[in-house]
């Protein structure tokens, strides 16, 4: 799909179901979202959350100055429902902020997504002060589970396909890469499985709503749903696997040079 092809995608995706990865990520045990954010609860400036959706890092930044950005009115509309403001509508590659502006950026489950990632990624180094911070929340790979392979192998079968489909699929595994060649200095790339209670139909529909899956027939989607939901039994779980990447902002240094980081 061309960038314009996801961009339309995305918008309807997330304007008929606003709140939707958050409602996945919230039932998972771990907090993914507090995970995220923990670099940046002694942030003393301003916190942007690019492409924020229904804008659930709020919560745990609430002592922060913090603003959510996004391009969806439904998301935005979700996020206010919660009380979570401000939010602003506008695009992850035109954000209105000055130069420098802002002590950190953190971006949930988006810069597999946003296009065109090297934008997104000019305009996040933008608005970043000198040393600010950049962390990011994206989906891994799978770590070896029989079971988790299993479960997630019925999934893709019935929507027919192999893997879930990503505009920005090396801002996955290799962001902290991705993040290097921009010239950020990657500090951190941590890997941490989260499991989804796999506990009736209902969440199993949840799960399977919350994929993106362009081109996927509404039939396919159905199947999925009584796939997965078909294994659906209390105390059962669904392996979802994450990567946190925590960089900075740094001038006037070749981003070859920057490439040292932590991985787990």
């Amino acid at each position: 799909m061309t960038d314009a092809e996801w961009q339309r995608y995305l918008a309807v995706f997330h304007s008929h179901q606003p709140g939707v990865t958050e409602r996945v990520l919230s039932r998972v045990g771990g907090s993914p979202y507090r995970w995220l954010v923990e670099p940046l609860f002694d942030v003393p400036g301003w916190v942007v959350d690019l492409a924020c959706g229904s804008a659930p890092t709020r919560d745990s930044l609430a002592e922060n100055r913090w603003v959510g950005v996004d391009l969806s009115a439904g998301e935005l509309a979700a996020a206010v429902a919660a009380g979570r403001r401000p939010v602003l509508l506008a695009r992850a590659d035109a954000l209105p902020f000055g130069d420098g502006a802002v002590d950190a950026v953190c971006a949930a489950m988006a810069l597999q997504v946003v296009t065109p990632l090297t934008r997104v990624l000019a305009e996040t180094e933008r608005i970043l002060r000198p040393g600010g911070v950049l962390v990011a929340l994206v989906p891994a790979r799978l770590r070896p589970s029989p079971r988790g392979w299993l479960e997630w192998a019925r999934v893709l079968r019935a929507l027919g396909i192999t893997n879930q489909r990503w505009p920005n699929p090396r801002a996955c595994d290799g962001l902290a890469d991705v993040l290097s060649r921009h010239g950020f200095a990657v500090v951190s790339s941590e890997h941490r499985t989260f499991p989804f209670p796999l506990d009736s139909s209902d969440s199993a529909a949840l799960l399977v709503d919350s994929l993106y899956v362009p081109g996927i027939s509404m039939d396919r989607v159905a199947a999925a749903k009584r796939a997965l939901g078909s294994r659906a039994r209390p105390g059962r779980s669904l392996p979802v696997p994450l990567r946190r990447v925590v960089a900075r902002r740094q001038i006037g240094v070749p981003s070859q040079f920057v490439t040292a980081y932590s991985t787990r």
